[in-house]
């Protein structure tokens, strides 16, 4: 399903994405980062302080509407930022990314897309996370399994929705 806006970019290549579609463009959008996490632990998120994590998979919602758009803020979580800005910079530290969904619509879908995990039944949100700035319970959520073809959920919240090729951490 398309929305108004929606950019769809040509793919380019990329040496360093392994020479496959490089996902994301610098382009404004929402994206789907997908977190795998090997051990049980509790780590302190800034403010919101503890965060007690399970082993399984973390998909967290975001946006990315400022300079260098989808593909700046993929990559800073994607290779971990050094410095830690916002809750999803904690969560990163600890897990590994393994995947990355995006979509170019001119629109914040994020919250729609909270909504379609929050609904899909598999998803279990994680309260207050990475949802300071707006009414949504959350932009994190915890699923014991792999969270794989969110292409498929995530649509039906809006928009076009591609995968995106990042290269190594957890591949």
């Amino acid at each position: 399903m398309a929305c108004p806006g929606d950019r769809a970019p040509a793919p380019s290549r990329s040496p360093a994405a392994g020479g496959g579609v490089a996902c994301p463009e610098p382009l404004p959008g929402t994206y789907a980062l997908v977190l795998r996490n090997d051990r049980a632990e509790r780590i302190e998120v800034g403010r919101r302080g503890s965060l007690d994590l399970r082993r399984g998979y973390y998909v967290y919602i975001g946006s990315a509407f400022g300079p260098g758009g989808v593909r700046a803020r993929l990559s800073r979580h994607w290779h971990g930022g050094a410095v830690r800005r916002w809750h999803v910079d904690y969560l990163r530290a600890a897990t590994i990314p393994v995947a990355a969904w995006c979509s170019y619509a001119s629109i914040r879908l994020e919250h729609r897309w909270a909504c379609a995990l929050e609904t899909a039944g598999r998803f279990v949100p994680i309260a207050g996370f990475g949802c300071s700035d707006c009414d949504c319970r959350t932009h994190l959520y915890f699923c014991a399994r792999s969270p794989r073809r969110l292409d498929r959920l995530l649509p039906v919240a809006g928009c076009t929705i591609m995968a995106c090729r990042l290269g190594r951490p957890g591949a």
